[in-house]
């Protein structure tokens, strides 16, 4: 059985698994926040994972940087692409940790295709406004390193279906894809588009697995809430390390069980970032980098 931690405070519970160092379940007075996945078993759909060195999708898993072409792994076969980064199967390791908060470390790399090394640092805390994580890369080895990361969290407003979930989320743009590999084409406009959500209103069978960005920072936090029409609903907030943001209404064939959760992930680039350079993050040997962001019940 793997090896997990337990966090609680402020009538919150969190449950982090050293694999990925993925959020497995996140409660608040007993109500999930998030879709949990059981114990012990593999991590489905990449739920609650820290998503390193790279968010999203690389197309073919090839891209070049300073000058040198590099071929990852393909690990999403149907669209032929390298997906969420090298962080995910690895064994985070235990830091430090009290009844609250927990501190986990892991290395990425040197591996094919990624000829770096970062050492990846996550810490989770929980306190009364929820549940805030911060993922801290240091490039430790001798050469620049290309960066970007996300969490990867299902967020849960409630029982009812997610057809009848509120979402609320400022954004003025979204990124186009293609519809079979869901790589990146330009950006659109949300004016007149089933994506804008920029004033609350129902998901109904909206289906959503893009980008969106021109995000709205308040107080140096852009926020997202989603609540069911039953009166509960959840929250997620994000510093401007993150002028990124995935949405994923996890719509899935039949017999699958499909839009059990709305996929929220604030990155620091969009996909395919490694090819396009879009705020790609350059990593100098020896420099650091802080994304975090925060999850709480509304």
């Amino acid at each position: 059985m793997s090896t997990e931690f337990t966090l609680g405070a402020g009538g919150y519970t969190a449950v982090v698994t050293a694999r990925a160092a993925a959020l497995r379940v996140l409660q608040f007075e007993g109500r999930d926040l998030i879709v949990p996945f059981p114990e012990g078993g593999p991590i489905p759909d990449y739920r609650g994972i820290i998503a390193a060195p790279w968010p999203n999708r690389i197309a073919d898993g090839r891209y070049s940087f300073d000058d040198v072409d590099h071929q990852l792994p393909v690990n999403e076969r149907e669209r032929a692409t390298a997906l969420h980064g090298l962080a995910f199967p690895l064994d985070w390791v235990l830091k430090e940790s009290d009844a609250g908060s927990l501190t986990l470390t892991c290395t990425v790399g040197p591996s094919a295709g990624y000829p770096f090394t970062l050492e990846l640092l996550a810490r989770f805390a929980l306190d009364d406004a929820g549940l805030h994580t911060s993922v801290t890369a240091r490039n430790t080895g001798s050469e620049t390193a290309p960066y970007g990361v996300c969490p990867h969290p299902y967020l849960v407003a409630g029982s009812s279906p997610l057809d009848q979930w509120v979402l609320d989320f400022a954004a003025d743009s979204f990124l186009e894809v293609t519809p079979d590999r869901l790589l990146p084409l330009g950006l659109q406009s949300v004016e007149g588009h089933a994506f804008d959500f920029r004033q609350a209103r129902a998901l109904g069978s909206t289906e959503i697995d893009h980008a969106f960005t021109g995000l709205a920072f308040d107080g140096g936090l852009a926020r997202l809430a989603v609540r069911d029409p039953a009166g509960t609903g959840v929250g997620m907030s994000w510093d401007e390390s993150c002028p990124w943001l995935q949405i994923h209404t996890a719509d899935k064939p039949a017999p699958i069980p499909s839009r059990i959760g709305l996929a929220v992930e604030p990155m620091t680039c969009p996909p395919d970032a490694f090819n396009s350079g879009t705020d790609l993050i350059r990593l100098d040997p020896g420099a650091e980098h802080t994304a975090s962001w925060s999850i709480y019940a509304l």
